[in-house]
């Protein structure tokens, strides 16, 4: 393992991941979908950046998830690896690209890679623990999702916490154990009580990254659009850390009035 701390690293990488684990470092991450939002985060500080299937609905207007493809995630990688220096880049692998086996769930991953991220992220436990091993053994780096998982929506009847009860507790504790040794480096728990988020964390080796799960998580991963107030509607988990709608708004407006009035272009932003 390095013994780089992870806040001076200069590319994070996963063994630095573990190292933080191992020291009580918070890990941070936010998601990304382009080349300008990324830089920021990645000067920002942001230790990873997810280029999530998210971008269904927070970028293409999609109502879900489940449509985006990968080509589209390809296009999306390539641009938030363009925009990272120091931050680890984490894709997620769509919907319908990795569930029918190891092979095709290696092809979708090497193209991931292939397009600039350093690792990949997909949901399920036992049922994708054969894939994890794969990937891991190819040495691709694999990113386990478990709790509420956005690609099951139509199954889980919608964004519903996952493990309220003991027996689904105990069926995801069970779970997070098999993507442990199947290979994954790191386990994002979403929508699940804090408490078990904590119980988990505490018994696996490898970091977890809540959303949703409280604060005992070994670290947090929010949507962009969400964390800095873009997004009309968040979940009630979200703490907006900005207003960017109401800057872009104002923005928006002020050019709109300054063309109409004449005053834009004036001298100063013109050729002479």
């Amino acid at each position: 393992m390095s013994q780089t701390p992870i806040g001076q690293a200069k590319h994070i990488r996963v063994q630095h991941l573990a190292e933080a684990k191992s020291q009580g470092h918070k890990l941070v991450m936010l998601t990304a979908y382009d080349q300008p939002t990324a830089q920021i985060f990645d000067q920002a500080g942001i230790e990873l950046l997810l280029v999530g299937d998210s971008m269904g609905n927070t970028m293409l207007g999609y109502q879900n998830t489940l449509p985006v493809s990968l080509k589209q995630m390809a296009v999306a990688v390539s641009a938030v690896a363009a925009g990272a220096r120091r931050a680890l880049v984490v894709a997620d692998l769509p919907f319908g690209t990795y569930e029918s086996g190891p092979a095709r769930c290696l092809d979708s991953a090497v193209k991931l890679l292939k397009a600039g991220a350093h690792a990949v992220k997909f949901e399920g436990g036992r049922r994708v623990a054969k894939q994890i091993e794969l990937l891991s053994q190819s040495g691709i780096p694999v990113m386990a999702h478990l709790g509420f998982t956005p690609q099951s929506i139509n199954l889980l009847g919608g964004s519903r916490v996952q493990g309220r009860d003991a027996a689904t507790a105990e069926q995801l504790k069970a779970e997070a154990l098999s993507v442990q040794k199947a290979g994954a480096f790191a386990l994002v728990l979403e929508m699940v009580p804090a408490k078990l988020a904590t119980d988990i964390t505490n018994q696996l080796s490898i970091p977890t990254i809540g959303i949703g799960a409280g604060s005992g998580t070994d670290g947090q991963v929010l949507v962009w659009t969400d964390m800095a107030g873009v997004s009309d509607w968040v979940p009630s988990f979200v703490r907006k850390f900005g207003d960017l709608r109401g800057a872009l708004t104002t923005a928006a407006t002020d050019y709109a009035a300054a063309v109409r009035s004449g005053t834009y272009p004036d001298q100063g932003h013109s050729f002479q």
